[in-house]
């Protein structure tokens, strides 16, 4: 039986640079990764008729069969009704970021050309996948979004934990399903190879500095272990209270969260000072509160 008890080692010395609600910073990721999405899209999504997935995926859609303006102008129409929803159902602070992201990818892909000649379906959609995951996670790394889609999942996620993958994969079901009359089946597949890509390079975006090691130490020796992490580290920790299930005696067990560089240093002071010690790690996607990441709030 575990339970935990107050004896904190010491501040933590994680020292992340949060610059959750900095503006300028959620602005300087929005035209980034926005420019960065465009650039995919029209370099390498329109030449070969891909559909992006989401809205800009429906906008594509229509400019493949109609030709009427482009898929920036049309994506930038498209959202006027989700601009409604998101100033009323999540946040203004919310709408402004992604409006502005919006208005940023539609310039960016009316205004920045860089021819990329890839022939084979595979490889363009596979690199188009990438930066339009690397390009929307930025995005969604800032309190806007990419517009779109993005409104909806965002507020699904926030109101009732839905998934943002479970919003896109529901909307990309019907888009593609829509498509299979409209676009020859080497294109939707090159498609479907190009969105699945590019969720997975969205999660390792969002991930890319939130990861975390959760540690627990299991040592006859642990308050040296934690007073050289306190002191070498300058590392907070908690001890847990724990029993022994074969000689029911009380011990203490060090909790402590670190990041990937602090890990092996952490192993190595559990080691020096008990060759016997029990180090045990868990990945955790995010760790939020006192002296790591603040709680982002749309």
């Amino acid at each position: 039986m575990l339970e935990p008890v107050k004896s904190v080692l010491g501040k933590g010395s994680s020292i992340d640079f949060d610059f959750t609600y900095s503006v300028w910073w959620n602005i300087l990721l929005i035209t980034i990764g926005s420019a960065i999405c465009s650039i995919a899209v029209k370099s390498l999504a329109v030449p070969h008729e891909f559909l992006a997935g989401g809205v800009f995926g429906l906008a594509s859609l229509l400019y493949y069969k109609t030709g009427v303006l482009s898929p920036g102008l049309l994506f930038f129409i498209l959202n006027a009704p989700v601009f409604i929803f998101a100033w009323v159902k999540v946040s203004r602070r919310f709408f402004w970021y992604s409006l502005y992201a919006t208005v940023a990818a539609t310039v960016a892909y009316e205004c920045i050309s860089i021819p990329m000649v890839v022939h084979n379906h595979t490889y363009a959609a596979v690199a188009c996948g990438a930066m339009l995951g690397f390009g929307a996670g930025t995005v969604l790394r800032t309190l806007g979004s990419n517009g779109g889609l993005d409104v909806f999942a965002v507020y699904l996620f926030q109101r009732f934990n839905i998934g943002i993958g479970k919003v896109y994969l529901v909307f990309n079901t019907i888009l593609f399903s829509m498509s299979m009359f409209e676009l020859s089946l080497d294109v939707i597949i090159a498609s479907l190879i190009l969105v699945f890509i590019s969720a997975t390079v969205v999660e390792q975006t969002l991930s890319m500095f939130n990861q975390r090691k959760v540690v627990f130490i299991i040592s006859n020796n642990i308050e040296m272990i934690s007073h050289d992490i306190l002191h070498e580290m300058k590392q907070s920790a908690t001890f847990i209270k724990g029993q022994g299930a074969y000689l029911r005696e009380d011990k203490n067990i060090l909790m402590t969260v670190v990041n990937n560089i602090q890990l092996k240093k952490l192993e190595e002071i559990a080691f020096r000072n008990d060759d016997k010690v029990l180090f045990i790690v868990e990945n955790t996607f995010s760790v939020i509160g006192a002296s790591f990441s603040r709680r982002k709030v749309y």
